[in-house]
């Protein structure tokens, strides 16, 4: 007999509902702790390169080093790179979040449009209101970080990952998903590239932006995963209902007693009363 690890009848969903998401969920209850983890290092490096180049219009050892790189191979693309960097701008990003928005709400995935709509938003926001006044670094005169370009996009490329790659995920084989998420996060990098090579923007002030862009995404999707489901997704979740009880071999004695009894109310040691309906007087 295999060993007993306690009545499974009862069990309801606050067991079974740890591994299975609920409908809309947008992150998997599995990856929920790597992704509070990764919001974590970003919040830690964007607090650790803000306190290091605060009030400061210099660039950093690293910065140097990479931003000679990249504007010395790139610099004679600067068409390209204007072209690139573009992209990045106000309304091309507008553009792109009434698009993930209105495709979530044909396909009924309304928890996912939230996300669009919130999310990227809200890292530009934190990134022109809120940093760059606050840390005061600049360039050319101009605050710099974190670079508002880059926050932008990586926040787009964040929320394509989670809508492409989530439990909501929409019904198209996997490798096209993935392709399509690898574009978002080519093109988030290749706009932080060209921004370092026209010498708008130190190397260390994207990489801030993609550090506040990914964390605002991740933090917006924990909380719309916590938030209390709707009624209508709360009836069609199958964690809501209880497993059912376990075969009657798995059973100890006494709950196979009680089963018995269930089934036979007017039993009395293990014998029943009831009189047999051919036996019974007309």
């Amino acid at each position: 007999m295999p060993a007993y690890d306690g009545p499974m009848l009862g069990r309801t969903s606050t067991q079974v509902r740890d591994r299975i998401p609920a409908p809309g969920s947008l992150l998997a209850p599995a990856i929920r702790p790597l992704a509070a983890a990764l919001v974590v290092i970003c919040a830690a490096v964007t607090v650790f390169l803000g306190a290091r180049f605060a009030d400061q219009v210099q660039p950093g050892r690293l910065d140097r080093v990479i931003d000679f790189r990249v504007r010395s191979g790139l610099g004679w693309h600067q068409p390209l790179l204007n072209l690139i960097t573009g992209i990045g701008d106000p309304f091309p990003v507008l553009v792109m979040i009434a698009a993930l928005v209105l495709a979530c709400l044909a396909t009924q995935r309304r928890r996912a449009a939230v996300l669009v709509a919130v999310a990227v938003p809200a890292a530009a926001a934190l990134t022109e209101v809120l940093l760059k006044p606050l840390i005061g670094r600049t360039m050319q005169g101009e605050l710099s970080f974190p670079s508002g370009h880059t926050t932008g996009m990586f926040a787009v490329a964040g929320s394509c990952a989670v809508l492409l790659l989530g439990p909501a995920r929409p019904r198209i084989p996997a490798a096209p998903r993935l392709l399509l998420t690898l574009a978002g996060y080519l093109i988030a990098v290749a706009v932080a590239v060209a921004m370092v090579g026209l010498g708008a923007h130190y190397f260390t002030d994207t990489v801030a932006g993609a550090a506040v862009g990914t964390a605002v995404v991740l933090v917006t999707a924990l909380i719309l995963d916590r938030l209390r489901p709707s009624r209508e997704q709360r009836r069609a979740d199958p964690a809501d209902q209880p497993v059912p009880a376990r075969a009657g071999r798995d059973l100890l004695p006494g709950e196979v007693r009680a089963a018995a009894a269930a089934r036979h109310p007017r039993s009395h040691r293990g014998w029943s009363t009831a009189v047999p309906p051919s036996s019974q007087t007309i």
